[in-house]
């Protein structure tokens, strides 16, 4: 999809060449931006890589040209040679630009992000209309909330419902396949009959999620414009705004350290702090937004905040939100380890992704300490271990680790992931100074996922240090992305994932970094005990780590105390203590910001119990909050602007009227779903799409299933006459007379022969 993307981008900037600006168009030239700012942005470990060409690398509108002889100005009509034949798929020219804003705001982990910008249709005359795709590139864990457009004579807004809506609209509803994320981090859509030359205002919102590192928070959004989206004429100004808001939650000071643009702060007090830019420019911005800031202290510390829940809240328990942040202090001694890599070596890993994973586990081995434990055990149908025990991490043993993997390890065979687990279960947990960490990296789907979910629950015992904490690690969207977060929630550890193979490097090593550093295991809140009732997501509470911040939302009855005591076990094996203060927050809305944390943790425990109940709350929890799931669909709402002034008109529109006066056009769920038992039975690699047959093409190719291959293989019509009279299958006869005809009139038949004598000949 991506490759098919970036070529009719590619096939619309040539097409763009046609248009006729006059004589009066003047290029611009660049100037450099004024700095108030000066720190310049190192090295972001939230960085993406290259995009492929024509990517999309910042907010971006598209015309769709089907019919390339509508490409002309729209408001100076020039002489253009007439293009025969069509452009499938549509090509796509990059709109012109006139502005954009970007307004973040960041609570702990989380930043919520909104982008508006106008668009200009100045590739299409005025005259006839196109379609407008607009492609929207997010940054970590980015997920899609709402978009609203409006244009000349239409608006559209998207919508969630519930899942099973349609059937009572059926008979006014237009099902599309359309938006969806190209690579899981650009999320497009289609907007239908845009006219030529109007303004198009797109406002969209996302959420993502901040990259904590050494007492850092980092945000990294794709905000690099490409030259080609900048209007051509002087006489319109170009502005831009970006407006960051960060609130910590802490009431800690909050110190900017570095910044990609030329931000000024204008507002600072406890906890928050808050910075712009405003300026007309020459040139949109040429490199992607990118702050990072401080939260400053040394020690571990924390807080509990509280909220009453919304007026038109479901669930009418307050709700409450825990965090811990690791601080800056540098850990003098380390947790004693025991670790097991768990990692897929089915054939779907082939190439790219098992040679990452097998780096990242290398480059892992070598931050080991001596006094740890280690294996790895690959697996697929069957099993590959480097050793039948666990052994100390010494320079010999890890050299030998190492070249065991780089001449031994294959990808081939199907996935088996409960034998593997098993066996790393056993290995571990019988030291009780060790804290033993097993890490999963696979890229498919199997069938006793459930199974394998309660064996874990089984094996968890008391979840004191000798429990294994389990890290899990998808690649790709065939796996079951609801699965691997519950391992991970039963086991006290974390997941994370790599839709795209270009990302598997960065994210595995980071998870191996963060896993590798506990700092705080076995965390309890001694005041939820005293609650009437309560509900943790997760319900587990994870170790807090050295390099990323524990946070752990909740809904509960009952009273907290101003202050709670957290209990821990140090590096040490000595016991830790900590009050924090509980605060009432009203600048907050933990609504907002723990939504889709707690709508993934349910929706994995749905899929485990399998509970329609519990499916129901997901599904109000996601209308409620406006975050998307596996229960609830995306629809586009489309209202006309223009007013009827006929009677007949006037008739219909009081008719639409009592419909709503709205078309509503189905998308795509951007959901993962719950993995893909057919792909990873097959073997393919992350990135290959499905593919869907429709109905009336399923027939024929199940007739033609048993003469295709000899179809394949004689290609020609003097072979394809000897194998006429093989053929078994009515419907597949008929297919290839059919063919044979259009041969015919084609005159190709004699040049089939043609080619065969002269194949024969070589």
């Amino acid at each position: 999809m991506t490759t098919e993307f970036s070529k009719s981008v590619d096939i619309g900037l040539r097409l763009s060449k046609r248009i006729y600006y006059g004589k009066e168009y003047e290029p611009r030239m660049s100037a450099p931006k004024p700095a108030i700012m000066t720190k310049s942005p190192s090295p972001s470990p939230c960085s993406s890589p290259p995009p492929s060409k024509h990517h999309p690398t910042a907010p971006m509108v598209y015309a769709m040209i089907t019919e390339p002889d509508i490409v002309d100005n729209p408001d100076i009509r020039s002489y253009q040679p007439h293009v025969y034949g069509r452009c499938n798929p549509p090509a796509l020219i990059p709109l012109h630009m006139y502005e954009i804003s970007m307004n973040i705001e960041c609570y702990l982990d989380t930043a919520f992000v909104t982008v508006s910008g106008t668009w200009h249709v100045h590739c299409v005359t005025a005259s006839a209309c196109c379609d407008c795709c607009i492609a929207i590139p997010m940054g970590q864990q980015g997920s899609i909330l709402d978009i609203k457009v409006e244009s000349t004579k239409r608006s559209y807004s998207t919508k969630l419902i519930a899942s099973g809506a349609e059937k009572d609209d059926s008979d006014r509803i237009t099902k599309a396949k359309d938006g969806f994320l190209m690579k899981r981090n650009t999320y497009t859509l289609r907007i239908p009959k845009v006219d030529g030359g109007s303004i198009i205002h797109v406002k969209v919102r996302w959420s993502q999620k901040l990259v904590y590192q050494d007492n850092e928070f980092y945000l990294s959004i794709p905000f690099t414009f490409p030259s080609y989206v900048l209007p051509l004429k002087n006489k319109i100004p170009q502005m831009e705004k970006l407006l960051v808001n960060v609130n910590s939650g802490t009431g800690t000071v909050i110190t900017c350290s570095s910044t990609s643009h030329p931000l000024k702060e204008v507002q600072r007090q406890p906890g928050e702090a808050s910075f712009s830019y405003e300026a007309e420019v020459l040139k949109w911005s040429t490199q992607d937004f990118y702050f990072a800031y401080y939260v400053c202290s040394n020690e571990i510390f924390g807080g509990l905040l509280l909220h009453h829940p919304s007026l038109h809240d479901y669930d009418r328990r307050d709700m409450f939100c825990f965090y811990l942040f690791p601080g800056a202090n540098i850990i003098r001694k380390h947790f004693r380890k025991e670790v097991v890599f768990l990692l897929d070596k089915s054939g779907s890993m082939r190439g790219v992704p098992f040679e990452k994973s097998k780096h990242a586990i290398i480059t892992s081995l070598l931050k080991l300490n001596q006094q740890d434990l280690f294996n790895i055990i690959a697996f697929n149908e069957d099993i590959q271990s480097f050793s039948s025990s666990l052994e100390l991490a010494t320079e010999e043993t890890i050299r030998n680790a190492t070249e065991w993997m780089l001449k031994t390890l294959v990808a081939e065979g199907d996935t088996n992931l409960m034998f593997p687990l098993k066996l790393a279960i056993e290995m571990v947990g019988k030291n009780g100074e060790l804290i033993p960490l097993i890490f999963l990296i696979t890229d498919g789907s199997v069938e006793d996922e459930k199974e394998i979910c309660n064996m874990m629950k089984f094996s968890y015992v008391d979840g004191g240090l000798s429990s294994p904490r389990i890290f899990t690690f998808g690649i790709g969207s065939y796996c079951n992305h609801h699965f691997l977060p519950m391992l991970a929630h039963i086991g006290r550890g974390y997941y994370d994932h790599a839709y795209d193979v270009d990302l598997i490097g960065d994210r595995l090593q980071r998870l191996f970094n963060n896993a590798l550093s506990p700092l705080l295991t076995n965390v309890t809140l001694d005041s939820l005990e005293t609650l009437k009732s309560y509900e943790l997501y997760p319900s587990r509470i994870p170790d807090l780590l050295s390099r990323s911040p524990l946070i752990v939302s909740g809904r509960y009855q009952g009273k907290f105390p101003e202050l709670v005591k957290v209990r821990g076990l140090m590096t040490d094996l000595s016991s830790y203590a900590m009050d924090i203060k509980v605060i009432k927050t009203s600048n907050i809305n933990l609504d907002r910001m723990c939504g889709m944390r707690e709508v993934d943790i349910l929706t994995s425990q749905a899929w485990l119990d399998q509970n329609i109940d519990m499916e129901k709350k997901v599904a109000k929890m996601s209308l409620q909050r406006g975050v998307p799931s596996e229960y609830t669909r995306v629809i586009l709402v489309q209202k006309d602007k223009a007013k009827p002034t006929t009677l007949q008109s006037l008739l219909l529109d009081e008719k639409c009227s009592k419909l709503g006066n709205e078309k509503v056009i189905y998308l795509r769920n951007p959901c993962v779903g719950f993995g893909n038992l057919k792909a990873t039975a097959a073997n393919l690699p992350p990135g290959v799409e499905d593919i869907k047959l429709i109905k009336t093409a399923k027939m024929v190719v199940e007739a033609a299933t048993s003469c295709w291959g000899m179809f394949v293989n004689s290609w020609c019509w003097r072979c394809v006459k000897k194998m006429w009279f093989q053929l078994k299958s009515e419907h597949c006869t008929l297919a290839i007379a059919q063919i044979c005809t259009a041969l015919t009139c084609l005159e190709c038949l004699d040049c089939c022969c043609d080619l065969c004598d002269l194949c024969s000949a070589l």
